[in-house]
């Protein structure tokens, strides 16, 4: 069966009518054999919705953030009993292996469980007063619609990460899903209405799909209705993004580019290292913002590591991600693939040499072959964050030469070393370390968990979403002061009798 064939069967059991996704527009294409499996309308009036969206936020603030959590807790349901089916159509429509889609999936799950928590934890600060008779505290509130912008990769995960902390914290949301992932945030939303249905009583506009390409999303993140954009994609879209949202004095919560190094030092487990490695450079075909870009090698183990990664990379099965045992699936698009080609040419022209891969497969849709390059220095290239399966093996005498090749990119998003010596392992994590959102020790840089609050500095943005304290961005803090006495003493000591 073609993926768009199969893609459609997908859409009808979830509930997404097809006339939603048979009429002109948007051309939905899965990159596991270019066919076509639907079309999809742009949203036409996007002042209706950022309208709303401000409606339903007058309502949505006044319920409880419990019974909001209850809402979330009733996804979670919704999302276990379609996740065969969402996982699969996150397969047909961005090229993922079939586990990397039902992690996906697990993902939004895991996500809903966390915010359903947190709708009974959103808790503030009781302040000394300096005041007699005064009660201080910090409090949070509803911080009123989030647009949320999401890109190819992680069709739906992102999505969940900042939908389920918006909803539970008061917030309505508009999402712009990527035009290349259109039919997957479809079904998605299919799947929310149903929660949406069950929970009763959420307002007409809690949620909403636009569907559109880059001028919708910078319609959106001018208009002042919207106070926060949370925005995933490249560094290029970020600083409009963030420049667009700055001018009008909003939030924006980004999420952008990564160019993640791992350091391998004489004294680390090369077994666990070459498995790290495989999955953190090829896994998802090296589209995702943690994807391993640099292997910053100790020089004393360089030419051994390499030749066992050679040997893993020559037997990496290549094809079709439906497919029992594969493990690289398609590239999104051919504008990928052109990136991935010109990146190796210029590796080459900086003076490194592929050690294996970087070639195309011979079949329909976009597929390349891993590759490995041997460079010379940290060139151009290899500052440079290309959304394909490019490996730079760099090496190394001195630790904190290696530590300081890793933090001289534009990036910071991921980071890990692989070290049985606690001095390195602590020295990365350290003030002076590693200069990345996250730092991992023998781990690779790929795979976070939602426990852990996702981000990183630098080109990467500054952002976090997903967990820990990061639904503080999704509200606005306050400081109330209640005078329970029956004087009006000032602050400071300041006298003013009238």
């Amino acid at each position: 069966m073609t993926a768009a064939a199969e893609s459609r069967d997908i859409l009808t059991r979830l509930g997404v009518p097809a006339a939603v996704w048979s009429s002109d527009g948007f051309e939905a294409r899965s990159p596991i054999d270019g066919s076509v499996a639907g079309r999809v309308a742009e949203t036409a009036d996007l002042d209706a919705v950022a309208a709303r969206a401000t409606t339903a936020f007058q309502q949505w603030k006044r319920i409880p953030a419990p019974r909001r959590g209850e809402l979330v807790r009733l996804l979670g349901e919704e999302l276990r009993a379609s996740k065969e089916d969402l996982a699969r159509l996150v397969t047909l429509e961005a090229g993922k292996i079939v586990s990397e889609g039902l992690g996906e999936v697990q993902e939004m799950i895991d996500i809903c469980d966390f915010a359903v928590g947190l709708s009974r934890q959103i808790y503030g600060l009781t302040i000394a007063s300096e005041r007699p008779g005064h009660h201080m505290r910090e409090t949070w509130q509803p911080l009123g619609p989030v647009l949320v912008i999401s890109a190819f990769n992680f069709p739906v995960a992102v999505w969940a990460w900042n939908t389920c902390l918006a909803l539970v914290c008061g917030d309505p949301v508009i999402w712009k899903p990527s035009e290349k992932t259109p039919l997957t945030a479809l079904a998605t939303h299919a799947v929310l209405d149903r929660a949406i249905a069950r929970f009763g009583d959420a307002p007409e506009g809690l949620s909403q799909l636009v569907i559109g390409g880059r001028e919708a999303g910078e319609a959106l993140a001018a208009d002042p209705r919207i106070p926060l954009v949370s925005a995933t994609g490249s560094t290029r879209m970020g600083r409009a993004v963030a420049q667009t949202v700055a001018a009008r004095l909003g939030r924006s919560l980004l999420e952008l580019g990564g160019n993640n190094a791992m350091i391998v030092t004489p004294s680390a487990d090369l077994d666990m290292a070459v498995r790290a490695i495989a999955f953190s450079a090829v896994g998802t075909c090296g589209q995702r913002c943690t994807t391993l870009r640099r292997l910053l090698v100790h020089e004393s183990i360089a030419d051994g590591l390499i030749a066992r990664l050679k040997a893993a990379y020559a037997t990496l099965p290549v094809g079709d991600p439906r497919d029992d045992g594969v493990l690289v699936g398609p590239l999104i698009d051919e504008a990928s693939a052109q990136g991935f080609d010109a990146a190796l040419a210029q590796a080459v022209e900086q003076g490194g040499q592929i050690v294996v891969g970087g070639d195309r497969v011979d079949r329909d849709g976009v597929y390349v072959r891993p590759a490995i390059v041997r460079m010379p220095a940290q060139t151009a290239v290899v500052e440079h964050e290309t959304f394909a399966p490019i490996l730079y093996v760099l090496t190394w005498s001195d630790f904190d030469a290696a530590v300081a090749m890793q933090n001289a990119v534009p990036q910071g998003l991921s980071s890990c070393v692989f070290t049985d010596s606690v001095r390195e392992a602590e020295a990365f994590l350290s003030a002076w370390g590693s200069d990345c959102g996250i730092a991992n020790v023998n781990i690779g840089p790929s795979g976070a968990e939602i426990g852990g609050a996702f981000g990183g500095e630098k080109d990467t943005g500054g952002g976090r979403e997903s967990g820990s304290d990061a639904w503080k961005a999704y509200m606005r803090r306050q400081t109330q002061t209640v005078n329970f006495s029956t004087s009006l003493p000032l602050a400071q000591g300041v006298k003013f009798e009238v």
